[in-house]
């Protein structure tokens, strides 16, 4: 007698605790990475030397920038090459690195507006993941309107470093708000499926946590400039 019927349910199970250990594993190490992130920009705010070597000196900043941008492309480009330690590594390095570049934003916007620009990326961050992991619907469609859209974000911001407008600017950060909200409840899903297709371990994990910590402080940098106060 077949016994598919009994079957399916296990299958099913084992799919779902999958998911769940997937994004468990991605939740860990985008938590450590915004840790380290928050870390090393205390430690940098709290150095005068370290602040002056780095925000006094253009040549120092954007070479660290250029040096998170190739570390970046390097993990999603070349993790199958690496092995599980030395992507954990690069991860961890881009963290850091991001936590000294992050350190201006402290002196250009109030502490207050900080912290309750970090609460509410967090709740909409949160919510929105949870809709990403939790829906049926297939949010295959989104993936090209919203890259398309990052993509326009992009051009604009390089664009408005020399023409140094605020009302483009603030147009800018308006639809970056919308964008990255999209790409975290997406990003979520997209690694949900990855699950159920049976992708597992360390290196995707480091992946899905590179993708949505990206999603996360773009969506805080948005929000800031959108509605933060400045010093």
């Amino acid at each position: 007698m077949n016994d598919f019927s009994t079957m399916q349910p296990r299958t099913a199970t084992q799919v779902v605790v999958r998911q769940n250990s997937l994004i468990r594993q991605v939740y860990a190490w985008m938590g450590a990475g915004l840790a380290i992130t928050a870390f090393v920009s205390l430690i940098t705010l709290s150095s005068p030397a370290i602040l002056n070597a780095v925000l006094g000196n253009r040549l120092v900043f954007y070479g660290i920038m250029i040096g998170e941008l190739a570390l970046v492309f390097t993990l999603v480009g070349a993790i199958n090459k690496m092995s599980a330690s030395t992507a954990t590594l690069v991860f961890i390095v881009y963290s850091a690195l991001n936590g000294i570049t992050l350190s201006s934003v402290a002196l250009a916007y109030t502490a207050s507006s900080i912290t309750s620009t970090f609460v509410t990326t967090a709740g909409m961050f949160g919510a929105m993941s949870l809709f990403g992991f939790m829906t049926k619907r297939d949010l295959t469609s989104w993936g090209s309107f919203l890259f398309m859209g990052l993509i326009g974000v992009v051009i604009a911001s390089v664009v408005n470093i020399f023409v140094g407008s605020s009302a483009v600017s603030w147009v800018i950060s308006g639809i970056g708000v919308i964008v990255f909200t999209g790409l975290t409840a997406y990003d979520t899903w997209k690694i949900k499926a990855m699950a159920a297709q049976g992708t597992e371990g360390r290196k995707p994990a480091i992946l899905g946590a590179l993708t949505l910590y990206l999603d996360f402080i773009n969506l805080f940098l948005m929000l800031l400039r959108f509605t933060g106060d400045r010093r």
